[in-house]
């Protein structure tokens, strides 16, 4: 069975209920490498965006969760995510963007990573991303819509933890899925191991964005 989506996930109606909403969505996102899983963190106060030509992925599962972290003045706060797993993925031509505002002295400061170029993709397993928004071309192979997140097995299951999400509640899993021409937000990424080919990182003033 194949499912084609385009279409971002908007959070006013996502509210408490870890909501169907999200099995419209799968989620592609990067990190810098991780050597294990980590089971909860705080978030920071800035998202991220991601670009991608293509994410192609293998035993793919997704759930509704909350983040907790912080504002960028040091208050507490809370994030309703997507969270979308793949047990291991392939990403061509993928790009990372966070930028920091006010700065002293400069003003705004962008971060900008790349990698994956060519015919070297980024490789990871594990991979878990917390996704605020997303827009990308999606197919899904053999997908199941509204299982029990603990039992969304095609997937590497539930991050665990600390992590606030509802073992019973809304999921989607499927063998595999394809998203191509992605654009995303994220809160986290967390992966088990993540390679970077062809890794470049710059910094540059003023607010220089993926998308």
């Amino acid at each position: 069975m194949e499912s084609q989506v385009r279409g971002g996930t908007r959070w006013k109606r996502f509210a408490v209920v870890m909501v169907p909403s999200v099995a419209a969505t799968a989620a592609i996102g990067v990190a810098l490498a991780q050597g294990a899983l980590a089971a909860s963190f705080s978030v920071s106060g800035q998202s991220f965006k991601v670009t991608a030509d293509k994410l192609e992925g293998t035993g793919f599962s997704q759930y509704g969760a909350i983040d907790s972290g912080y504002t960028m003045d040091g208050k507490k706060t809370a994030h309703p995510v997507a969270v979308s797993a793949f047990k291991s993925a392939k990403i061509t031509n993928m790009c990372q963007s966070v930028v920091t505002p006010d700065v002293p002295i400069f003003g705004s400061v962008s971060l900008i990573l790349k990698a994956g170029g060519g015919d070297k993709p980024v490789q990871a397993d594990n991979l878990y991303i917390d996704v605020a928004d997303l827009d990308a071309n999606a197919t899904f192979n053999n997908i199941d819509i509204g299982v029990a997140a603990k039992d969304a097995s095609k997937g590497p299951g539930m991050k665990g933890g600390g992590e606030q999400a509802n073992p019973f509640g809304f999921a989607q899993q499927a063998d595999s899925a394809t998203l191509t021409d992605v654009k995303q937000t994220a809160w986290a990424t967390t992966a088990g191991t993540f390679k970077l080919s062809g890794l470049h990182m710059s910094l540059s003033t003023g607010t220089h964005e993926c998308y």
